[in-house]
């Protein structure tokens, strides 16, 4: 490709962030006099997965840029489906990532005392009412998108007995279900969400921080705004799905503010698109049946969408950071393909990643005129950009393990590895001579005969008189050791799981298990170089020809490390690749 005549048509457009602009025009105008404080509110009933990294990275980063602070926000308001494990799964997730909250940790439990306030408050002005309709019948009366709502038979209670039906629903008077509060806005709205909805609920349930003080729980749709005022959240961003529930939002902030609750300007929704990834489910639910089901080894088996699996993968901070750069922020939903992270994580490994070297699938190679129990040291730079880096040792002698693959015994046209006569160089070493192999009774082959050339060992005078086509890698058989090496790949085979596509019968119905990949994992005994024996969990590597690989965080031992392939080196999706 020609560059242009301007060179600015050759930079490639920033990724789009439309709430950046939000916040400019905020603080042109001086609404929040230049304050910008976001913030992250998971609720702790899973593990986090790679949407809410494009959200840590969007709350984290803008308060960031614009020198402000990202509140870490729980949102505990279920005390059914929420565990102290959770907690510390994401905390642990959110540091990895790299960002910080500081002092700013919360917990929607924090403000139960002050939600109940806030509820008084609505009761006492008349925006608020004790239900007592049946769950089913609440449904029946609230109408359709093309209907409006029926008031509720006790819709006009009197204040003083919405206060004492809502005390006792407190003291635990009454039974799940008997009772709910609900705000009193418009049942004929056009907006499903403002027909009244409900914003306490009785739960005879022991929460995991607030224990049995309460029985009644806010709704999330009521906490979370009262959480954003108490907390002096400026913006508050999130994902699509909440945009039919801004109008609450603002509805609820502003009847609370008339009545003294909070002070104006008042914390502003923003919403953006939530990320949607080819090849991949990042449904809580469907996670949640993936592991309970057996389907994936736990929330951090690597080959599972969610933070804890990706760390245990390899995949890096930096590499999210990139992704969430690369794909901007918008309105329109829109796919991204699975290849796009994979390649931000190469693109940030291929710079971060020292080089080794590791046979996957060994095939013994035999120098049989190199003297039987010599051995001496090549060397082998460990970042072929970065001398800096500098050299490691790598030791070579009479026997080597190679690659199946780099091995025929009648070779294809076009075939410029080791076969009966060709010469091929051995990477950082010498060029040898193949000169016959041997097998075993079923005709497999079991060793490879070569012959070296002395005077061609790399960085030698000579070496350069040998001109071959063929490089390969290879480890010494007497000084590599074996390891369990885990080939990971794309846990569905669909970039759609569970979609519907050409061909089905008109009611037929896809089960996203269906579309497991069965190669999603291969493990394997693999023969690595000596360097690779002592490296720390989680240490990363480029595996030369092969891709990057980690030293499991969990199963590595000393001395003992296992690897698991974070990503090829190609994107072996690409074009039908697969």
């Amino acid at each position: 490709m020609k560059p242009s005549k301007n060179p600015a048509a050759d930079t490639p457009p920033a990724p789009s962030n439309f709430i950046r602009s939000i916040i400019d025009e905020d603080n042109r105008t001086g609404k929040w006099g230049a304050r910008v404080e976001t913030r992250f509110p998971p609720e702790p009933n899973g593990y986090l997965h790679y949407g809410h990294a494009k959200s840590i990275c969007l709350n984290f980063g803008l308060a960031e840029a614009y020198g402000g602070v990202c509140h870490m926000r729980f949102d505990d308001t279920n005390p059914e489906k929420e565990e102290q494990e959770y907690v510390d799964a994401i905390l642990e997730a959110v540091r990895w990532l790299g960002y910080d909250w500081g002092e700013h940790l919360y917990f929607a439990s924090d403000y139960f005392d002050r939600m109940h306030d806030c509820a008084l408050s609505l009761i006492e002005a008349g925006k608020a009412y004790v239900d007592s309709q049946s769950a089913e019948e609440m449904r029946a009366s609230r109408g359709t998108l093309t209907e409006p709502g029926r008031n509720s038979p006790y819709r006009d209670r009197g204040v003083e007995e919405n206060l004492d039906l809502f005390a006792r629903m407190r003291a635990g008077e009454f039974a799940e279900g008997t009772h709910i509060l609900r705000a009193r806005i418009d049942m004929a709205s056009p907006n499903i969400n403002l027909r009244d909805p409900a914003i306490y609920r009785i739960r005879h349930a022991t929460h995991h921080r607030t224990g049995d003080k309460w029985c009644i729980y806010p709704m999330y749709t009521f906490a979370h705004p009262i959480e954003d005022a108490i907390e002096n959240i400026t913006h508050s961003v999130c994902t699509l799905e909440f945009e039919d529930q801004r109008p609450f939002y603002d509805w609820l902030l502003d009847a609370l503010a008339t009545e003294g609750q909070f002070p104006r300007p008042l914390p502003q929704q923003i919403e953006f698109a939530r990320l949607n990834l080819t090849y991949v489910v990042l449904s809580k639910r469907k996670l949640i049946q993936l592991v309970n089901e057996g389907h994936v080894a736990g929330w951090d088996d690597p080959r599972l969408p969610t933070l804890a699996g990706a760390r245990r993968r390899g995949f890096t901070p930096a590499g999210f950071r990139r992704f969430a750069e690369q794909i901007g922020v918008s309105k329109a939903d829109s796919w991204i393909d699975m290849g796009v992270l994979e390649e931000c994580m190469r693109d940030d490994l291929n710079d971060a990643a020292e080089r080794r070297v590791a046979v996957l699938d060994p095939l013994k190679l035999v120098l049989t005129n190199y003297p039987e129990g010599q051995s001496e040291l090549c060397q082998a730079p460990n970042h072929p950009l970065k001398p800096e880096l500098g050299k490691r040792d790598m030791p070579f002698s009479r026997a080597l393990w190679i690659e199946r693959e780099d091995f025929m015994e009648a070779p294809a046209k076009g075939f410029h590895r080791l076969y009966p006569g060709n010469m091929v160089r051995l990477r950082y070493g010498y060029v040898v001579k193949c000169i016959g192999c041997e097998k075993d009774a079923d005709g497999k082959i079991t060793t490879v005969f070569a012959e070296y050339m002395p005077d061609s060992r790399s960085g030698t005078p000579g070496a350069d008189n040998y001109k071959v086509k063929g490089n390969l890698h290879w480890v010494s058989a007497a000084h590599g050791f074996e390891a369990e090496v885990r080939l990971y790949d794309r846990l569905f085979a669909h970039p759609h799981p569970g979609q519907r596509r050409e061909g089905d019968a008109p009611d037929a119905e896809r089960d996203f298990l269906d579309d497991i990949n069965p190669a999603s994992m291969r493990v394997i005994r693999a023969w690595l170089e000596p360097a690779l024996q002592g490296v720390a969990p989680e240490a990363r590597f480029q595996f030369e020809r092969h891709g990057y690989f980690v030293a499991d965080r969990v199963d590595s031992k000393p001395g003992a490390p296992v690897f698991n392939r974070t990503v090829t080196l190609k994107d072996s999706w690409a074009k039908g690749g697969k």
